[in-house]
């Protein structure tokens, strides 16, 4: 493989605390040009004042896999605005002259944008000598192999299935079909009698036939053929006196023809077959989809015709006909609702009789038109396939984790039985397939070590392939599931890379560089120049007008950089924005959260125990991670301290009077405390509802300890904490707090607890194994353990 050697600068990677500032990036930041301009060539060389010498593949910059199974790109517009068309207008609009048409596209792995990386990078010699010629050769063809492996068709993958019957080729396009290559002469002679063709349906449909079948060469240079462009208009003034069979003939050639999806032509056939379905059967509307398709054109209007005469004609479906229906729904991206309760059905009457072939795109057609399905025939699926995986393709395997993944389904023998077979299959599998399977163990909390190891050792050589998308999932998912590899700095800073690498995609999917940076803060890894640009102003407002929601993964990141990494000196999100989005959290948590009743019922029994509200809160200390906390303050000697007065403003107006807080009054303040105050402890606590006025907004008040760059609601002043101060903050978990059946915490809960930790709290679990079990036991159970929770010894000598 050819190489080069380049100098480039590594990219500045923070782990927890290890944060500087260059120069050189404070300078970059007044000049975002520049940088696109260095990023857009390849080749250029970058310096700075950390340098490296490493050897980079030759890879032009917007190479990607292709994967692309977004049938029918075209907008609905462009698909019915011809759809009562004259004719001859639409004629008016293709034919102006030969370089009118758009250049062909071909349709097998390699596109104008996935050219071999050779092949764009190189340039071709004026003179070689034979041993030159020999090497490039070599080159040439490792690269395809390469890419033969790497970047397969998305035409052609999902639809393996249909190789499984016979009853397939009637209902599909085969582009592959094998069929004699005529000479190009052949071809030649065709155009030529065209201009003296009269129109004639049968002669104008064996002529496209015969054109189809020329050398792809040959094929790639008629679209600005003068004389094709002829023959398409004598088909489009005739088109009425096709019959159906011959319209689909032609239809078909336009594939191997690779007629663009916008050509006038098919403008023209798309109104013809919508006027005609009605009149079609099944079968030739299923081949008729089944061609637009593989032509990459969107038709909504004949989709919806389809959909409603499938509906019509339910009970006459064949096996092969429902699957290559589901097939059509999926790459149409459109799920009709009044077939769901018609789809669960007939799943399940053929389960058996499915190939696995055509269970994969069943789950992948249901994926790709987010079509709900129930937990039940979800559960069928998936007892089927653990029962027979290894005769089933990574493909179909793949297919069928998405819609595990899409219907939240915990399926055990499923797992298990992915755990033997899949570690194997990891390096022959693309990218893309390995992604979604590293998705799905995260999106369903399942830790399997032996998997998780195969993908990290895996991924490092097959990073370039990644799409922005592709390299944010990962270290989500690694993330997400608080697993380092055994080659973590290799697997880590190769994604690193690539996310540089995509930065020009971060701009148009703003979600993917959050991912991606949330995943590596919970692994305590906090790449600078990153971080930097996810927190700019221009940045935070693309993520404001994302179609997704965004705020509180931009909230996590800004607030976990300003206590994690305190000497980090780039971009933050600005007071107010922080503002809002805890106010949108809390009125979330006040809802959603702190009214669970495993919350509601430890915090009525540690007031009981430590003698009132006063000495616990319930609330969000870190708002940023999203998930309630039970607040506890000890002094010295263990006894708890009171702290959340419900109205600070009152109690502000009693001190303002005068009024001193001797221990008579406290005690009814308090309504029985639980232990006997000195006069010492009493004047240490009459400041308390002063300075906690911070702490009701959820924002911990630690004087000088806070990072710095972090902005507190109200600014704490020094002395905040209390001579030997104790802050417990409870943690009462759920399971979802936790990978699935086990007691390994999630990474963003991992993160919540070290932030705690680094902020002075002393974070004590209140572990669901243990809690839910004594919520059905007598209450002195409840207490004594509660009890023990707060005022363990241990817990208070190491504080």
């Amino acid at each position: 493989m050819a190489t080069v050697l380049m100098c480039r600068r590594f990219p500045r990677l923070s782990r927890v605390t290890a944060f500087s500032t260059t120069a050189k990036r404070k300078a970059e930041r007044g000049s975002g040009k520049s940088k696109k301009e260095k990023r857009d060539k390849p080749g250029a060389a970058k310096t700075g004042t950390e340098s490296g010498v490493t050897i980079q593949l030759l890879k032009p910059q917007d190479y990607r896999v292709l994967y692309n199974p977004a049938a029918y790109a075209k907008g609905r517009a462009g698909s019915q605005q011809h759809g009562d068309r004259d004719s001859s207008q639409a004629l008016s609009d293709m034919f102006t002259g030969p370089g009118t048409v758009q250049a062909p596209e071909t349709f097998p792995s390699a596109s104008s944008q996935a050219l071999s990386p050779i092949r764009n990078a190189l340039p071709k010699p004026k003179s070689s000598t034979l041993l030159e010629h020999t090497v490039l050769a070599m080159l040439y063809k490792e690269e395809a192999e390469k890419e033969k492996r790497e970047v397969y068709n998305s035409k052609e993958d999902p639809r393996v299935f249909q190789k499984g019957r016979p009853e397939y080729r009637s209902l599909s396009c085969h582009s592959s079909e094998p069929a004699p290559t005529l000479p190009a002469e052949e071809g030649d002679s065709i155009l030529q009698s065209v201009a003296g063709c009269e129109g004639s349906p049968g002669i104008l449909t064996d002529y496209f036939l015969k054109l189809s079948r020329l050398p792809a060469e040959r094929r790639a240079a008629l679209a600005s053929d003068p004389r094709f462009s002829a023959l398409c208009h004598h088909t489009v003034m005739a088109i009425r006196l096709f019959s159906t069979p011959d319209l689909i003939q032609i239809l078909k050639a336009c594939v191997p023809l690779a007629v663009p999806a916008s050509h006038p032509l098919l403008d023209v056939f798309e109104a013809e077959f919508c006027r005609r379905a009605w009149d079609m059967g099944l079968e030739q509307l299923l081949l008729v989809a089944d061609c637009w398709r593989c032509l990459d054109r969107n038709v909504p209007s004949y989709l919806g015709i389809l959909f409603s005469y499938a509906n019509l004609h339910w009970r006459d479906l064949t096996l092969p006909q429902f699957v290559q229906l589901l097939y059509i729904i999926g790459e149409g991206r459109r799920s009709p609702t009044d077939l769901v309760q018609k789809v669960e059905s007939t799943i399940l009457k053929h389960l058996d009789a499915f190939t696995l072939e055509e269970l994969g795109a069943i789950c992948l057609g249901l994926f790709k038109s987010l079509s709900g399905i129930s937990d039940h025939v979800m559960r069928r699926i998936a007892d089927r396939v653990s029962l027979q995986m290894e005769d089933m393709s990574t493909y179909a395997l793949v297919n069928v984790l998405k819609m595990l993944r899409y219907t939240r389904m915990d399926h055990l023998p499923l797992m298990r039985e992915l755990r033997r077979v899949i570690p194997a299959r990891i390096p022959a599998t693309n990218i893309q397939g390995i992604m979604h399977i590293t998705l799905t163990y995260s999106s369903l909390h399942f830790f399997d070590k032996d998997v998780l190891a195969a993908v990290a050792a895996s991924l490092p050589s097959k990073v370039s392939y990644c799409r922005s998308k592709d390299a944010a999932k990962f270290l989500w998912s690694f993330g997400c599931l608080d697993y380092e590899p055994p080659n973590e700095e290799e697997f880590y800073s190769s994604l690193i890379k690539q996310l540089h690498a995509k930065l020009h995609e971060f701009s148009k999917f703003p979600e993917h560089l959050l991912t991606a940076l949330l995943g590596l803060a919970f692994v305590k890894r906090f790449p600078e120049e990153l971080i930097d640009f996810a927190l700019r102003e221009e940045f935070v407002q693309k993520t404001r007008g994302s179609k997704y929601e965004l705020n509180k993964d931009l909230f996590t990141l800004g607030k976990s950089v300003e206590i994690e990494c305190p000497t980090y000196q780039g971009s933050l999100l600005p007071p107010q924005l922080c503002q809002e989005f805890t106010e949108m959290i809390s009125s979330f948590a006040e809802q959603e959260i702190y009214v669970r009743p495993e919350i509601v019922e430890a915090t009525s029994l540690l007031e009981s125990i430590l003698g009132g509200p006063e000495y616990v809160k319930n609330h969000m200390i870190l708002p940023h991670t999203r998930s309630s906390d039970l607040e506890v303050r000890l002094a010295a000697d263990g006894h708890p301290i009171p702290f959340n007065f419900k109205d600070p403003v009152a109690a502000k107006k009693l001190k303002d009077m005068g009024v001193s807080l001797t221990d008579d009054l406290m005690s009814q303040l308090v309504q029985g405390r639980a232990h006997i105050q000195s006069p010492t402890e009493v004047g240490n606590e009459a400041t308390i509802p002063n300075r906690e006025r911070g702490d009701v907004t959820g924002t911990p008040c630690l004087g000088g300890a806070l990072p710095a760059g972090t902005k507190s609601q109200v600014e704490p002043k020094p002395g905040c904490w209390q001579p030997q101060e104790v802050r417990l903050a409870l943690q009462v978990s759920n399971r979802n707090h936790f990978c699935y059946g086990s007691k390994r915490l999630l990474g963003l809960h991992c993160l919540k607890r070290r932030q705690l930790r680094l902020l002075g709290y002393v974070v004590v679990e209140i572990p669901f194994w243990e809690w839910f079990p004594l919520l059905k036991r007598t209450r002195s159970e409840k207490l004594s353990y509660l009890h023990y929770k707060v005022f363990c010894p241990a817990l208070l000598t190491k504080a």
